[in-house]
Parts: structure tokens; C-alpha cells; sequence
């Protein structure tokens, strides 16, 4: 094992390890940094995000940077919906606006295999973009992770 590479927890997973996983990876894509977010992928990582199919990490980084030129003022949050050996599902949703303004809650679900390593080799998305008022928002903190004590997406209703 490369242990400079290695991201714990390590399959097989409990469900306190799919658990962390997915907070990680939401603390990740909610810092924003596309190179760092990568290094939690295989260097081959597959993707399928909607219709886009990065793969690999120089792939991966650029997809992330061009998503935040369009999503802007990003807030995530992740939930473990099942998991076994090196496989986690996790439902998401995010709030974003575009640069006009507008609004929108993104809805979706991941299907996560990870390596031996603890990294992730193929993800599988399915998004869909539902439009609301700046009044029906539901995520309110400062840019950057989730802090610990808000509400997840179940907590709050989604």
C-alpha cells in the first residue's frame, strides 16, 4: 500500500467507516479545491456525472474547476444511504446560483467503489436541478464545510 496516497477508513467498510467517508467528502467538495478533492480518487478514477465522464485525476480536476465558475456560492450536504465491503451509496443535495442569481437545490445520488487504499475508483452520479427563491434556501452557513452541529439533509426535511 502507498501509504502517501492511502485515505482511510479502508475497505471493508462499517457503517461508522461509510459514514466518514461521506463527511469527507463533503467537507472536501465544500472547500472548493479541485487538486485536493482528486488525490481522494484513483489516478484512473471513472466517473459518470450526468452526461459527463471524466477519468482520471487531471480529468477530474478540471471538471470541478469549470463546475464552480457555474455554481456558485456552493453548500453540500451528504448522507450514507447504504454500504457493504468497498462500496458506499450516499443521496446529496446542494444549493448553488448561477450568475444571474437564480437559485437552485441539486438533488442526487453517488454510487462510491474504492480501492484497497481507501480511494475511490469509480463514482456514479444522477443529478437533477430543481430552481427555488433565495427565500427557500436551507443552507446557511459561511462557505466552506458543513459545521458539525447543522442539520443533515434527513434533519432538514430533504
Amino acid at each position: 500500500m502507498n501509504s502517501s496516497e492511502a485515505r482511510p477508513p479502508f475497505p471493508p467498510f462499517s457503517l461508522d467507516d461509510a459514514i466518514t467517508k461521506a463527511r469527507k467528502a463533503e467537507d472536501a467538495w465544500n472547500n472548493q479545491n479541485p487538486e485536493a478533492i482528486a488525490m481522494a480518487y484513483t489516478v484512473d478514477s471513472t466517473w459518470r456525472n450526468r452526461a459527463g465522464f471524466p477519468k482520471g485525476r487531471s480529468e477530474i480536476v478540471e471538471f470541478l474547476k469549470s463546475k464552480w465558475v457555474r455554481e456558485l456560492e456552493y453548500r453540500l450536504i451528504k448522507e450514507v444511504w447504504c454500504h457493504s465491503d468497498n462500496r458506499v451509496a450516499v443521496r446529496f443535495a446542494y444549493e448553488w446560483h448561477d450568475k444571474s442569481g437564480q437559485w437552485y437545490r441539486s438533488y442526487g445520488n453517488e454510487n462510491w467503489q474504492f480501492d484497497e487504499q481507501g480511494l475511490m475508483a469509480f463514482r456514479h452520479a444522477s443529478i437533477n436541478d430543481l430552481a427555488i427563491e433565495e427565500s427557500d434556501r436551507k443552507f446557511h452557513w459561511p462557505q466552506g464545510p458543513r459545521p458539525a452541529d447543522y442539520p443533515g439533509l434527513s434533519e432538514l426535511g430533504l
